[in-house]
């Protein structure tokens, strides 16, 4: 149950973390375009915020169905686009922070039965309710990662990012 508490205390503390680093961050740096292939800082904290309620029904389902079934999840599969540009930085901070309450209210006080329930993915060799809360905050923790290295990183070192 060590694990659970950190992952909990890495999730419950993600919304500050983020908050914290966008908010020194220019309105122009926010939205500048870094190169071809790149995200602005400010789609990656779109990103964040519009994965949460998918994020969400995934916890949900874990919980209540036994070994639920899911299909990768590609957001705007179709056209490879980024998240919505016209999500304001203030607002998805906001998502964020909601739906990672509502996250935690679900999550908080669970039993060992209930954090070891399993489901199935094609993306993995196994998945479940533990390695789904991992891997939230695993993606969470790499998009901050990468909104500081476009924030502060000069062109030439930045990382090229392969398809």
């Amino acid at each position: 149950m060590q694990e659970i508490k950190e992952l909990l205390a890495g999730l419950r503390g993600a919304p500050t973390v983020l908050a914290k680093l966008v908010e020194g961050i220019s309105a122009e740096r926010l939205h500048a375009w870094r190169g071809k292939g790149f995200w602005t800082i400010a789609q990656h904290v779109a990103h964040l915020a519009e994965v949460q309620p998918m994020l969400m029904e995934r916890l949900e389902r874990m919980i209540r169905e036994d070994c639920p079934k899911f299909v990768p999840f590609f957001p705007d599969e179709d056209t490879q686009a980024a998240p919505k540009p016209e999500l304001v930085v203030a607002d998805a901070l906001d998502i964020f922070r909601r739906e990672r309450s509502r996250q935690l209210a679900l999550l908080d006080g669970l039993d060992d039965a209930a954090w070891g329930r399993e489901a199935e993915h094609p993306e993995y060799e196994r998945y479940g309710l533990r390695i789904l809360v991992r891997h939230m905050l695993m993606h969470e923790y790499w998009h901050m990662y990468r909104i500081e290295e476009l924030w502060l990183t000069k062109d030439e070192y930045l990382t090229q990012l392969e398809g």
